[in-house]
C-alpha cells in the first residue's frame, strides 16, 4: 500500500485556504477544547499532552489522552484510548458516523484503527510534519486505498494545540532527566501543515 503524500490525488487533501474556514467551525472548536482539556490531563500525569474524544450526536462517547508512558502500552495514544472507551460504549467496534477530535494529528498507528472502526471524520488540532498521517508526512486516511472514505479537517485551534506541545517539550529539553523517556519524535510539532 502507499502511504506517501506524493501518490495521493491532491484533490483529497485540504488545502492551506480551506483550513481557515473549517476553524471557524463552531462544534469543531467547541469539542477541539473539550480535547484541550484532555492533553492537559495527559501532561499533568507526565505524557505527551494529547487529548482525544469520539462525539456523534452531539453527545461524546468515549475520551481519551495519552497514556503509553504511564501504561507502559505504546498503543495507549490518546485517539486509541478514545477509540476502545467509545467501543465499549456502543458495544460495537464500528463507530459509522462518528467524529474523532484530537489535538494532534494522528499517527500512523492510530491513522490505520481510525480506518478499521469506520469513522466519518477525523478533526484534528496541530500539524504533525514528522509522523502525521493525515497528509503532513503520510496520507494514511486520504489514501485511495483505504477501507473507507473519511472525512479529514486539520489546523483546527492549532495554535493552541501546538503551544501546548511545544511547552511541554521546551520544558523537557531543559529538564534532561525526563527527555529520554519520550524521544525526539516531536521536535517538529507546529500550527502549520
Amino acid at each position: 500500500m502507499c502511504l506517501l503524500c506524493t501518490h495521493v490525488p491532491l484533490s483529497r487533501f485540504v488545502t492551506k485556504s480551506d483550513r481557515a474556514a473549517q476553524s471557524m467551525n463552531v462544534n469543531d472548536n467547541k469539542w477541539m477544547q473539550r480535547a484541550l482539556d484532555l492533553a492537559r490531563k495527559a501532561q499533568a500525569q507526565g505524557e505527551v499532552p494529547v487529548g482525544a474524544l469520539i462525539v456523534m450526536d452531539d453527545a461524546i462517547l468515549g475520551e481519551g489522552w495519552n497514556q503509553p508512558v504511564g501504561t507502559h502500552d505504546p498503543t495507549a495514544h490518546a485517539e486509541i484510548v478514545a477509540l476502545r472507551a467509545a467501543a465499549r460504549q456502543v458495544g460495537n467496534y464500528r463507530l459509522n458516523g462518528a467524529t474523532l477530535y484530537v489535538t494532534l494529528e494522528p499517527c500512523a498507528m492510530c491513522a490505520g484503527a481510525i480506518l478499521h472502526a469506520r469513522l466519518k471524520c477525523v478533526v484534528f488540532g496541530a500539524y504533525d510534519a514528522r509522523a502525521g498521517a493525515a497528509g503532513s508526512r503520510l496520507a494514511v486516511l486520504q489514501s485511495p486505498h483505504a477501507l473507507h472514505d473519511i472525512e479529514v479537517r486539520g489546523g483546527v485551534l492549532h495554535e493552541p494545540c501546538g503551544q501546548l506541545l511545544k511547552d511541554f517539550f521546551a520544558t523537557r529539553r531543559r529538564r534532561p532527566d525526563k527527555a529520554h523517556k519520550l524521544g525526539g519524535r516531536f521536535n517538529s510539532i507546529s500550527g502549520e501543515g
